[in-house]
């Protein structure tokens, strides 16, 4: 078992159009959650909003490790998405081609890299819908 799972959801209404994404940030110890909306702006791809949901989460997340005077690299974490582009992109077995993704993919492994062990797990849409919502 890890100590965190962050669940996380990124889209658009419009494609690009306005981003929004949204993620649960639980440390597994306790089950304690914590729920964030996020809004990105206009001209957001989904791709982007999926990739900004997932760095806003990891930054949470680090950030309150370090609050707490700790170091990321002792903790691990699971990252569930619906998003295959973005799970495959950082596990390595898809190449990121769109040159507005690379440094939102650059942000988000140098976040990852942080933390002590990280699993990815894909997970169908129908269970991120269950969790956050939408």
């Amino acid at each position: 078992m890890t100590d965190y799972t962050i669940i996380f959801d990124g889209g658009s209404r419009g494609n690009p159009g306005q981003g929004y994404g949204s993620y649960v940030l639980r440390r597994n110890e306790d089950g304690k959650l914590r729920r964030s909306r996020l809004r990105f702006g206009d001209q957001v791809t989904s791709n982007q909003a999926e990739y900004q949901a997932l760095i806003a989460a990891l930054e949470d997340l680090i950030g309150t490790i370090e609050k707490a005077r700790r170091s990321p690299g002792s903790f691990s974490v699971d990252i569930r998405g619906d998003s295959r582009l973005v799970m495959r992109q950082l596990d390595g077995s898809w190449k990121t081609k769109s040159l507005t993704l690379m440094p939102l993919r650059d942000r988000a492994e140098e976040l990852l890299a942080q933390m002590g062990s990280v699993e990815l797990t894909w997970q169908p849409r129908e269970e991120s819908v269950r969790i956050l919502g939408h």
